[in-house]
């Protein structure tokens, strides 16, 4: 009786392999790591500040506008420059950083930064965490040892790889435009053993010129909650574009679970297979955040 009450499509997608298939993706709730809870405790009591709960809500406020802005985009004009790259052409100035990224109103000065590692640095870590061990399983024989981070932060990704890969990771380049954010990054991990050889640039652009083209390839690229602070579609294009170009083996997008966020993974993705080229890897986030 109550199959009868689904419409046609919903029986079509909710079959007993989808059900099954999903019901493996299920996880139990992730523990952030004792090394990570004492640096983020750390790192927010050398910061002193009076109006933690205000900046928070600040900063909430401010992706809740980055949705909208993403909600927003029209959905021909969409599908129209994912399956024709080449429209594209006119906005390749390689990640134009009018703000921190793209062109939207968000900047991580100090205030947010404290904000993002007291309210979403450890969200971010769990969905990357996810994700990677998802790598792993699917490529056992998979360990990077050369990685770069797209939109860094704070360092959410980087905890994650040293967690699922603690021995493999020899070199990271970590891309990130906010000054304050790369300090936070580097203050966090103050005092931890064992880290691979890290440099932080400001943009790919100083990224690709600081190193011998014949050491661009990365094992594993990662761009976790990035693409969606971008609103400009062709921007975003670009930007993936770019990446896909510096990975050897893998590439991983993560967006929020959100209509928007696997909308900007479902483009991405398109993109790609556009371009004729092989994916290894391609995940949606599992983290509504």
């Amino acid at each position: 009786m109550a199959t009868t009450l689904l419409p046609e499509t919903a029986r079509k997608v909710l079959t007993q392999e989808a059900i099954r298939s999903a019901a493996k993706q299920s996880q139990r709730c992730l523990t952030v790591p004792v090394k990570l809870r004492r640096a983020i405790k750390k790192y927010l009591r050398d910061q002193e500040e009076p109006h933690m709960k205000r900046k928070v809500l600040r900063l909430s406020e401010s992706f809740t506008q980055i949705k909208d802005v993403n909600s927003q985009l029209i959905a021909s004009t969409s599908k129209q420059l994912v399956e024709d790259p080449l429209q594209c052409v006119d906005q390749s100035q390689r990640w134009k950083i009018k703000s921190s990224y793209g062109d939207i109103g968000l900047t991580y000065r100090d205030d947010e930064t404290i904000a993002y590692v007291a309210s979403r640095m450890p969200a971010v870590f769990s969905a990357c965490h996810r994700v990677l061990k998802e790598v792993r399983r699917r490529l056992p024989g998979f360990s990077p040892a050369k990685v770069l981070d797209f939109g860094a932060g704070t360092g959410s990704a980087f905890w994650a790889l040293r967690e699922v890969w603690p021995n493999s990771l020899e070199k990271v380049n970590l891309v990130e435009p906010s000054q304050s954010m790369q300090r936070a990054g580097q203050s966090l991990i103050q005092g931890q053993k064992n880290l691979p050889l890290i440099h932080s640039y400001g943009t790919l652009q100083s990224l690709t010129k600081n190193i011998k083209k014949s050491e661009r390839e990365h094992d594993l690229v990662i761009a976790s909650y990035v693409l969606g602070e971008i609103p400009s579609l062709k921007d975003r294009i670009t930007v993936v574009r770019q990446l896909w170009d510096l990975t050897r083996d893998v590439l991983i997008l993560i967006e929020p679970g959100t209509p928007q966020g696997s909308n900007i993974i479902s483009q991405m993705r398109s993109h790609i297979l556009w371009m004729e080229k092989r994916v290894s890897y391609c995940c949606y986030s599992v983290s509504p955040l």
